[in-house]
């Protein structure tokens, strides 16, 4: 394709395949494959597997977006590569080769899907930046209960959204964006004053989380290897791999969906009380399936038992503790089964006085300095082109859940934690010295990169996976349906 250029391993640095000279590196290249797979305790011999399709202009911003997704993805497909030649008794590690084209179009995949031809909602209308009496604050208020309580803190009635928000924008324009950052949070509600970078780097919740690896990978135990089930009808690396997916939003699901792609059976389990979108699992639905399950009853808990008899992974995408309640903290959860692999995914992580609270990619992205970064000339706060943390978190984390299961299988064996957050991937984003890439008169049009789906949803314009390296399945094994009408079972 016009636009693309080659390179080996070009966005961390190492040096090419054999007999090649190491290469500079394209610009916007952020932070690199080779910080990821060492964060992912990954041979760093295997680099010299990966190989990038650049093009110009894609994911322009102030910071190195590109890199960071093309640096997640590239990661995740080596781990996928490594186990495939595990499951195939040890042979050559398969060549990959990311594409940022297919990077750009995965990482912007809920903007880019159309469902019977119309573009969801990702943002609700009180989700947004909003001045304040000493600077900016950021809201979340997409699902309808975290709009409640963000009403309530504020002293708000609810007459529609129009209504409401012009009393919010003038209450705020009165108050400091750190008072109602706490009231919010009290009240139960998702509001963060929008931060500088050396502001968060001062804060004791940036400091916790600065201090922290970009990942973790914890052996809890000496348990044996789970062993490698009978596939059936799924191709690659994760094929038969049982998986819980207790994740919501994006970067989880990208995840799971990401497993989904490579075999994995997915079973998505979600509370009752609180059923994702359909909109929300249009997009990140592919290849799993999709079961409601209320964990507060014995009959829940007794079905997830009978579930995690059997399961390999199980990741969860809550607060710390927020689940330990219910039997899913990692020791509990190893403890009933020997060699599972559990990962926890969380906005602001375990310690720091933010552990509790909860957060999205755009809060994470106002509190850590990355919307101020991306501000405009006037001072508005700014965001990335696309959700980076996110996406670049959920495949951090897929690429985790398959380094972890060859790890019990070649090297030592045991039961094992994961911990990934949205604001140590932001951090980073920022720490990265490399350049940005910058919009040029030939941006590369992400059409190749999308396809057409008929589901239960209804007709779906998506993105393709971007993962590839050589004989990687290439489609998920079937679209979503329609989310929580799936037994509780495996099949």
């Amino acid at each position: 394709m016009p636009g693309m250029e080659w390179s080996s391993a070009a966005a961390d640095g190492t040096s090419g395949p054999a007999g090649t000279a190491p290469p500079d590196g394209p610009p916007g290249a952020g932070p690199g494959t080779a910080d990821a797979w060492h964060a992912l305790r990954g041979d760093p011999a295997l680099l010299d597997r990966v190989g990038h399709a650049t093009r110009p202009g894609l994911l322009p911003a102030r910071l190195p977006v590109l890199g960071l997704a093309r640096a997640s993805v590239a990661a995740c497909s080596l781990a996928a590569a490594e186990l495939s030649s595990v499951r195939s008794a040890g042979g050559e590690v398969p060549e990959v080769r990311v594409d940022d084209g297919a990077v750009a179009a995965a990482f912007s995949s809920e903007r880019k899907l159309l469902i019977d031809g119309r573009s969801p909602v990702n943002f609700a209308p009180l989700s947004r930046f909003w001045p304040t009496a000493d600077g900016w604050l950021r809201t979340h208020a997409n699902y309808p209960h975290h709009r409640a309580r963000l009403l309530h803190a504020l002293g708000v009635d609810d007459s529609g959204d129009d209504a409401a928000a012009a009393a919010v924008a003038r209450l705020l324009a009165e108050r400091k964006a750190t008072e109602v950052e706490e009231a919010v949070f009290a009240a139960g509600g998702l509001a963060v004053a929008v931060r500088g970078p050396e502001e968060w780097a001062e804060h004791p919740q940036g400091t916790a989380v600065a201090a922290k690896p970009l990942l973790t990978l914890e052996r809890l135990d000496s348990a044996p290897a789970l062993p490698f089930r009978a596939p059936g009808e799924a191709s690659g690396a994760a094929r038969g791999l049982r998986v819980l997916d207790l994740t919501r939003v994006i970067a989880g699901p990208v995840a799971t969906r990401t497993l989904a792609l490579l075999g994995a059976q997915v079973l998505r389990l979600d509370p009752p009380h609180l059923p994702e979108p359909p909109d929300a699992h249009a997009d990140t639905g592919f290849g799993k399936r999709s079961a409601t399950l209320d964990l507060a009853r014995r009959s829940g808990q007794a079905t997830f038992e009978e579930l995690l008899s059997s399961a390999d992974v199980v990741l969860t995408g809550y607060r710390p503790g927020a689940l330990d309640r219910f039997g899913l903290a990692p020791e509990s959860l190893a403890d009933r089964r020997p060699g599972l692999v559990v990962g926890q995914l969380s906005a602001w992580g375990a310690p720091g006085p933010w552990h509790r609270r909860r957060g999205f990619d755009s809060l994470v992205q106002a509190a850590t300095g990355i919307a101020a970064t991306e501000s405009a000339p006037d001072g508005t706060p700014g965001a990335l082109p696309v959700q980076a943390l996110d996406h670049g978190t959920g495949y951090l984390l897929a690429a985790a859940v398959l380094r972890a299961v060859t790890e019990a299988h070649t090297a030592t064996a045991g039961s094992r934690v994961l911990r990934l957050t949205l604001a140590r991937t932001a951090t980073w984003l920022l720490n990265t010295n490399t350049p940005p890439a910058q919009p040029t008169q030939a941006d590369t049009p992400l059409t190749p990169w999308l396809t057409e789906s008929d589901t239960p949803l209804g007709h779906l314009h998506h993105a393709r996976s971007p993962l590839h390296y050589t004989n990687a399945p290439t489609t998920w094994p079937h679209p979503p349906g329609h989310p929580g009408t799936d037994p509780c079972t495996w099949w």
